[in-house]
């Protein structure tokens, strides 16, 4: 039976239910299924069911904490194309049934020079990665391997419905860059 994980350091009023993933529990672990709390969508959030999830080396070394930043239990994943199942009140560039991709980013301090020039990735007070990152409320990010995800919609990208999309997902990778 697959491990339980509340995603909260503090009791929080947001809905939660069972979502199952992959997850390595502690350094160099095998992935082995596993079950996070996924959060309803907040007033700014897309709530997407995954289909592909592309396999990056930077999660081989996540899951080896090879950088040594990892936060167990770890569910990689960062080149994620999926499709928009529920969305916040406030979200106004999805709707449900949207095509999505979700790349290594999914949140930044939105103040600093570097993020109000678009330039997230450079954030001064520091990023929240797609996975294995602490995120505002204290709670830690979960990747791709995983049925579904929530990310603000600031963080997502629409992707066109005729694109293959079993090869769009390695290009949502910063890999993509050395190209």
């Amino acid at each position: 039976m697959p491990e339980t994980l509340d995603m909260a350091q503090e009791p929080v009023l947001l809905t939660t239910h069972p979502t199952k993933a992959y997850a390595a529990t502690e350094v160099a672990a095998q992935l082995k299924p596993f079950t996070i709390e996924s959060c309803e969508p907040k007033p700014n959030d897309v709530m997407a069911e995954i289909i592909y999830c592309g396999v990056c080396h930077s999660d081989l070394h996540f899951i080896r904490n090879d950088w040594g930043m990892s936060i167990y239990p770890l569910v990689p994943g960062h080149e994620i194309i999926a499709r928009v199942t529920k969305i916040g009140d406030h979200v106004s560039k999805f709707k449900v049934g949207d095509l999505v991709g979700i790349d290594c980013l999914v949140d930044s301090c939105r103040e600093c020079a570097n993020c109000k020039e678009g330039y997230e990735q450079y954030c001064t007070t520091g990023w929240v990665a797609t996975y294995s990152s602490p995120e505002k409320d204290g709670s830690v990010t979960y990747g791709g391997y995983s049925q579904q995800i929530v990310c603000d919609e600031s963080y997502v990208l629409k992707v066109p419905d005729s694109m293959p999309l079993e090869r769009v997902a390695p290009l949502l990778c910063a890999g993509i860059t050395t190209y």
